[in-house]
């Protein structure tokens, strides 16, 4: 009976210290929670530091003098062999992401590259990132739109077809040229006769060779018709004008298109780092489970080594996210072509960018309407129509006026200066040129049947995009509840994964395969926020050009 008493008094006094433990850690686990939910800005998707166990997990899973030594030794404040010999992982073992500060702007200016588009660097320092600046969607949008160079190309190029027209109205008007020619001439044909008129009258005076004369012109040309040539041409460079505009519209779409899509790459980019950090804690709690188990006598340096090497994967991981996460910054630093020492990040959370409230059908339907891709083929099919005209105008009658008014005055004579004029009016009409005006037409009109495949293919591209991007933001936005769920049990499946691992009852396999669902869980949840915000952006660029026309509704 003693013996007895003695063994349940033990038991109850290893149950207490169980118990007391528990509550600790509990306490201490609730404290990480907070200051987790707390910096749920900063870190997203960090997770809790702290893993515990609860007196229900504890509860029969080993007997009451194991769980007595583990505790005891848990708590033990002199660092055991072990300890000492394979020293803890420091925070510089760990990749860390590109040194900040991420300061925020206001004023987007102060990213814009030197006004020199000549400048070229010659020395590192000219080329090394000394300021890392976090900048929103719209920021980023505003300054690529100012800064963008093919965007630019795209305005001189409006700007030229706009000349070209301005020319070719010119033809709408009459030329007006005037002209003077003054001349002094000593004719060696006159003296020549004048020597033979002199010896023939028996003449010494053998008369002037000199003549000095002042003509001048006034001409005034105006073509009445050139068989449709003129107008065509007009026609054509304004329709050239229309489709440079539609030019500027297309190019401003795709730069927004752009900027958002960098701009969701790189927050993707950045949430991975998030992610694999996690990922890197999460692996090194597991080795330290696995060095107090061995410590314990609980654990083998098996379980010790695979959770080294687990550690050692997920800080390669973490070393490739970074590196993701630079290049992501560095294209979107290009796209918007700032300054060569200017680095960017990301200021927006990661969020879905809107709820997109127009069914497919009426989404195809609009962009029909709005595509300026769309109208561009119907602009070419027109301009192509106005060559095979200018081509068939030279085989049409050409009539013409002219008035010429001229003055002529010999300033070595005794006489006034005359003048006159001359009044014509012209046809002309060329009956046979060999084919090639015909020749030209036909390929004129080769050129319009180009220009309506071009247009049934753009509208069937325009609807397959379309289809495409609605179906992936269907997709994406049930999935983002999905691994939203996903995460959750993730979360909980570690948790029970690292308490059994703890208690000697489950294996570092289990915890290593929990920590990597928790990891893609992680990744399955962000990939369905970009991915779903990366297909909305599709949507509003295929269904529309217009800058201010945002046709979903923000959250």
């Amino acid at each position: 009976m003693m013996l007895v008493f003695r063994h349940l008094m033990a038991a109850s006094a290893g149950t207490a210290i169980a118990l007391a433990y528990g509550i600790a850690a509990n306490a201490q686990a609730i404290n990480s929670v907070d200051r987790a939910k707390d910096n749920t800005k900063s870190e997203p998707l960090a997770v809790s530091e702290v893993e515990i166990f609860s007196e229900n997990d504890l509860d029969g899973l080993f007997e009451y003098d194991r769980l007595v030594a583990q505790i005891a030794q848990m708590n033990s404040d002199e660092p055991t062999n072990d300890d000492r010999e394979t020293p803890r992982e420091t925070p510089e073992e760990t990749p860390q992401e590109t040194p900040g500060p991420f300061t925020r702007i206001t004023n987007t200016e102060e990213l814009d590259p030197s006004a020199n588009p000549l400048l070229f660097p010659t020395e590192p320092e000219e080329v090394e990132v000394k300021k890392v600046r976090a900048i929103t969607l719209e920021q980023a949008t505003e300054i690529a739109l100012r800064n963008n160079k093919q965007l630019k190309i795209a305005r001189v190029t409006l700007e030229r077809f706009q000349a070209d027209l301005r020319e070719q109205q010119a033809a709408l008007f009459p030329t007006l040229d005037l002209g003077f020619d003054y001349r002094i001439v000593d004719s060696s044909s006159i003296e020549l006769t004048n020597r033979g008129i002199a010896l023939s009258n028996q003449q010494a005076n053998l008369g002037d060779t000199v003549s000095e004369r002042l003509t001048g012109d006034l001409i005034f040309d105006y073509d009445i018709y050139t068989g449709g040539r003129r107008g065509a041409l007009i026609r054509q460079a304004e329709l050239r004008v229309r489709r440079a505009e539609y030019d500027i519209e297309i190019a401003s779409a795709d730069l927004r298109f752009d900027v958002a899509d960098d701009y969701y790459i790189l927050q993707n980019a950045d949430a991975r780092v998030e992610i694999e950090q996690a990922s890197v804690r999460d692996a090194e709690q597991s080795l330290r489970d696995a060095r107090l188990l061995e410590q314990a006598g609980l654990g083998t340096r098996s379980s010790v080594l695979q959770a080294e090497v687990d550690l050692a994967n997920n800080v390669q991981a973490l070393t490739r996210a970074i590196a993701r996460q630079r290049i992501a910054r560095r294209q979107l630093a290009q796209t918007l072509g700032v300054g060569q020492q200017v680095e960017l990040a990301a200021a927006d959370e990661i969020q879905e960018a809107g709820i997109w409230n127009i069914n497919l059908e009426q989404s195809i339907v609009l962009a029909y309407k709005n595509r300026a891709e769309l109208e561009q083929r119907l602009l070419d099919r027109e301009i192509a129509d106005e060559d095979r005209e200018i081509a068939l105008s030279v085989l049409r009658p050409q009539i013409g006026f002219s008035f010429t008014y001229d003055i002529l005055d010999d300033l070595r004579d005794e006489f006034n200066g005359t003048d006159g004029y001359t009044a014509a009016l012209t046809f002309d009409w060329r009956l046979f040129d060999g084919g090639a005006a015909i020749a030209r037409a036909r390929r004129a009109e080769k050129d319009i049947e180009l220009a309506e495949l071009n247009f049934a293919d753009q509208r069937h591209s325009i609807r397959f995009n379309i289809e495409q991007g609605f179906f992936n933001l269907q997709a994406n936005k049930e999935n983002i509840e999905t691994t939203t769920k996903g995460i959750e049990l993730a979360e909980e499946n570690l948790r029970l994964a690292r308490l059994r691992f703890q208690a000697g009852v489950g294996t570092q396999t289990e915890v290593i395969n929990a920590q990597r669902d928790l990891t893609q869980a992680r990744g399955n949840f962000l990939t369905a926020i970009t991915e779903y915000n990366q297909s909305l952006n599709t949507l509003q660029r295929q269904v529309s050009n217009l800058p201010d026309s945002r046709l979903f509704q923000k959250p």
